[in-house]
């Protein structure tokens, strides 16, 4: 089970981090992800990071602004986002999936990111 948190209301070129913890499961074969979706657009992944290595993915639209971070400690992920753009406005969701596989199996509920400008 995936929960996710952390999202709000914040100004352009503001700062937010969002947090999802997991639980019922040890992630250590585990990719665990961050995605979007803004009203009438596509679902977005914004980042992913390989729990067992720490190893982080962006891509073009979010690298150098968004970060993704893992805990081993309290099984949570968390995606820290920056200099804010109001096209950032978006539910955002985590998700997580065996490494071996394509397709993301688990998700949490989302979490409404609101970027006014």
């Amino acid at each position: 089970q995936l929960q996710a948190s952390g999202g709000g209301l914040v100004q352009a070129g503001g700062s937010l981090r969002l947090s999802c913890a997991a639980s019922g499961r040890t992630l250590s074969n585990y990719v665990m992800g961050w995605f979007r979706q803004a009203p009438g657009r596509e679902r977005e992944l914004v980042g992913t990071i390989l729990w067992s290595a720490g190893v982080t993915y962006y891509p073009d639209s979010v690298r150098g602004r968004f970060t993704v971070s893992r805990d081993k400690a309290k099984n949570s992920v968390y995606l820290q986002m920056t200099s804010l753009k109001s096209e950032d406005t978006a539910v955002y969701y985590c998700a997580a999936k065996w490494r071996g596989e394509a397709q993301w199996g688990y998700w949490g509920q989302g979490t409404l990111v609101t970027v006014s400008s």
